[in-house]
């Protein structure tokens, strides 16, 4: 009934789009609040095994957020289209890792995510599109699988295309599934379950979205194999709406292809220009076209730097900047560069006490003076003073504290410490590559990122000389120290190598 006790008459098609517009709006705070409450927890003061559920929280929730934002525009009539953009190949993959182990132990199975190769650490690619078909691929094989293992295993082609294979020990397909691939009816055709079809045909659809190719077979030895396929053109950045460049040129631009950076900008031509330079410095891009667009994708999602513009509707970028700064934790202090068009010195003194780290004034120039802005400002974030001297350890340290290892795992619990054991493994050996890689030119910034994270990985297994050893290697990244380093370096990798081998003994006596 209406509010006059009629009853409901027929609405226009703009109050329709009103209401689903307010509908969004509460969605988005509702979502915002659960994300951002997430985040606020402090990772260091739960267990290990609290501290998994809370990525894989974090990582459904993140996508929920992405799908829910296609989900509104579409039911506004906007179709869906391929968003092809930068996106960082390992943390997209760690997100998978979160979400499905989970999923998969809790149906008592394994889930094995397999880097096989020299992987790019950037694709260009529709992120929707690819996580949705990733998301029904895998959930169509935990689902049929009652025991053993599913695994997803991510390599190159000899073609160069990237391929993601997803194997299971379920029954595979019955010759009448097979016939019917990527159909979807609604009923049961072929498999035990019903709704047998939906995922397939999801799969697939959002393969074609983004640019790749679906293809199943059953194996030989049982259970089924699903083969993406994106195309070789996905590994590289996207460099669409940019002029040629000199060779000469490229050399001198930054690196940003482990950077995620949310634009804050409501001008499309600007967006669209920003992009463009962005992705051709091989970075991936979020994009806000207000003021309120850009507080709640900072809250929601995980960015290394915000291009905030100081002039936007709803929300001005000073304010924007202020709630950022107001978040605490490692997102408060994400690199801010606000771009301006207004340089006077009254609106500049605003802009900094804001927040703001650097400021670039409109128009944009050149992307050689944009890349060096950029660059400054991640510089002047990545250089935060280091601990000058690290205390040097005794020499009846223990390599291992026995203790600790044997604490954190009973904390984890039998159920949560064979994947703890594997995710562990894979980190440390993530970080073996991308360290031994930094060391040949020598990479200071990668150095310094992956010294960081063995800090935290070896401190928190009890590895008490590795931790050591990496805090003394990350000081003399911060300085620049080749002497240091080429001191510090093979005990480091050595230190490294030994963690890796108990890591692995552990896990094979988790299996006997």
């Amino acid at each position: 009934m209406t509010p006059d006790g009629n009853a409901h008459a027929p609405r226009g098609e703009g109050a329709e789009d009103a209401a689903l517009a307010l509908l969004g709006h509460d969605i988005r705070a509702a979502l915002s609040d659960v994300i951002g409450g997430l985040r606020l927890i402090d990772a260091d003061k739960v267990d290990a095994a609290t501290r998994l559920q809370l990525d894989r929280m974090r990582a459904a929730g993140e996508l929920l957020a992405r799908l829910m934002e296609e989900g509104l525009a579409t039911m506004l009539g906007e179709n869906a289209q391929a968003h092809p953009a930068n996106v960082q190949l390992p943390r997209l993959l760690r997100d998978v890792q979160m979400r499905w182990s989970a999923r998969a132990r809790d149906k008592g199975l394994e889930f094995v995510l397999s880097e096989l190769g020299d992987l790019p650490p950037v694709i260009t690619v529709d992120r929707i599109g690819l996580e949705r078909a990733l998301s029904n691929l895998l959930s169509n094989a935990i689902k049929y699988t009652d025991e053993g293992r599913v695994q997803m295993s991510v390599y190159r082609t000899e073609s160069g295309a990237l391929m993601f294979d997803v194997c299971d020990d379920g029954p595979g397909f019955s010759d009448a599934a097979l016939a019917k691939l990527f159909r979807y009816s609604g009923r049961p055709s072929g498999m035990e379950k019903p709704g047998e079809g939906l995922g397939l045909h999801i799969a697939n659809e959002m393969a074609g979205r983004a640019g790749g190719d679906l293809s199943v077979v059953n194996r030989p030895d049982g259970g089924a194999q699903v083969k993406l396929s994106l195309p070789a053109s996905t590994c590289q950045p996207a460099l669409d709406m940019l002029p040629d460049v000199d060779d000469d040129t490229v050399n001198v631009l930054p690196d940003l292809r482990r950077i995620r950076v949310l634009v804050a900008e409501d001008s499309p031509t600007n967006q669209q220009l920003i992009r463009a330079m962005l992705q051709r410095l091989g970075a991936e891009v979020d994009v806000a076209s207000d003021g309120i667009e850009a507080v709640t994708a900072l809250e929601q999602e995980n960015f290394d730097l915000a291009l905030i513009d100081i002039e936007m509707p709803r929300l001005n970028g000073i304010d924007v900047i202020r709630s950022l700064r107001g978040l605490g934790g490692r997102q408060g202090r994400i690199p801010v560069l606000a771009v301006t068009a207004y340089v006077l010195r009254a609106n500049r003194e605003a802009i900094y006490a804001s927040g703001a780290d650097a400021i670039l004034a409109k128009p944009l120039g050149s992307i050689e003076a944009f890349g060096a802005a950029i660059a400054r400002v991640l510089a002047r974030s990545m250089d935060a003073p280091p601990p000058e001297d690290i205390p040097a350890l005794g020499d009846d340290a223990p390599v291992m504290v026995l203790s600790h290892f044997e604490r954190l795992m009973e904390v984890a619990g039998p159920e949560s410490g064979p994947e703890l054991l594997r995710r562990l493994q894979e980190d440390l050996r993530h970080v073996e590559r991308r360290t031994v890689a930094a060391l040949s030119d020598p990479d200071w910034s990668e150095l310094r990122s992956q010294t960081h994270v063995l800090i935290a990985l070896a401190g928190a297994v009890g590895a008490q000389r590795l931790q050591h050893c990496a805090e003394s290697l990350n000081a003399a990244a911060h300085r620049r120290d080749g002497q240091e380093l080429d001191r510090r370096a093979p005990q480091m990798m050595s230190l490294l190598d030994d963690l890796i081998h108990f890591v692995s003994q552990r896990i094979l006596e988790s299996h006997t």
